[in-house]
């Protein structure tokens, strides 16, 4: 069954969608009226539906039933990328969304050889919204997935501020066998918390970088005996926490 994040909370247990996702649903899945659709509000609450009308600008679709159950972390992860070349950071939010993070957070690197471009800024952001939400109604989220517009280190620092608690992974941690850091710091999360993960870019985060980390309170932690590349490391992550918090009992 279809999914569709839809932007207004029902109206009498009612949905319209419309733009994409009703060309989506007309055209290229060609639904009729009669059929059944899986729609997320804005606050995570899921329904199956049933569409009851087509018009020229939206899809209606009327509440046949909600559905409890919620496939969402119980903690809210933001993955901080140092920016990376080519498409790698598509792949991170594309898999980091089907693994379960709440945002993305792009930054400029002291050792990132992508430099942000602010004349493409808004077609790139509507690019990696897209694929998060694409990503998200494959992997049945109740939550889509922000991106947040990159930033410089020093504001990503300003901005670590917000979370009850942040880690940095740092190679060398790795190297020197620390295995601690992330498992202790998930063993104190209680739910509805907020983590904030930094991830180097290909050269991996600068000295300087990682010590003005451990002055903002960071903890630096490693992410076993292999080094990981900067796509890969993102989602290891996830998927420990994920272990932690879902299948560990």
């Amino acid at each position: 069954m279809q999914r569709y994040f839809v932007s207004q909370k029902a109206n009498d247990a009612t949905f319209f969608i419309g733009e994409e996702d009703r060309h989506h649903i007309v055209k290229v899945m060609r639904m009729q009226v009669g059929d059944q659709i899986i729609c997320v509000d804005p606050g995570g609450k899921q329904a199956v539906c049933r569409i009851s009308e087509i018009t020229n600008s939206s899809v209606v679709a009327d509440v046949v039933q909600w559905i409890d159950e919620s496939p969402e972390l119980p903690i809210s992860i933001t993955i901080a990328s140092g920016l990376p070349k080519g498409d790698k950071l598509e792949w991170i939010i594309q898999k980091g969304t089907e693994l379960g993070a709440h945002q993305f957070l792009p930054f400029s690197a002291a050792r990132s050889v992508v430099k942000w471009d602010e004349k493409k800024a808004a077609k790139k952001i509507e690019r990696w919204q897209k694929i998060a939400k694409e990503a998200a109604e494959q992997s049945h989220r109740t939550i889509l997935p922000a991106i947040i517009n990159p930033m410089t280190f020093k504001d990503l620092l300003k901005k670590s501020q917000d979370f009850d608690y942040k880690l940095a992974a740092y190679e060398e941690e790795s190297r020197q066998g620390e295995t601690s850091v992330l498992s202790s710091t998930l063993n104190k999360m209680k739910e509805g918390e907020t983590l904030l993960i930094v991830f180097g870019p290909e050269g991996g985060l600068a000295e300087e970088e990682v010590q003005q980390l451990k002055d903002a309170g960071f903890g630096l932690c490693g992410l076993g005996p292999r080094i990981l590349r900067t796509e890969t490391a993102p989602l290891y992550s996830l998927a420990a926490i994920s272990y932690h918090f879902e299948l560990l009992r």
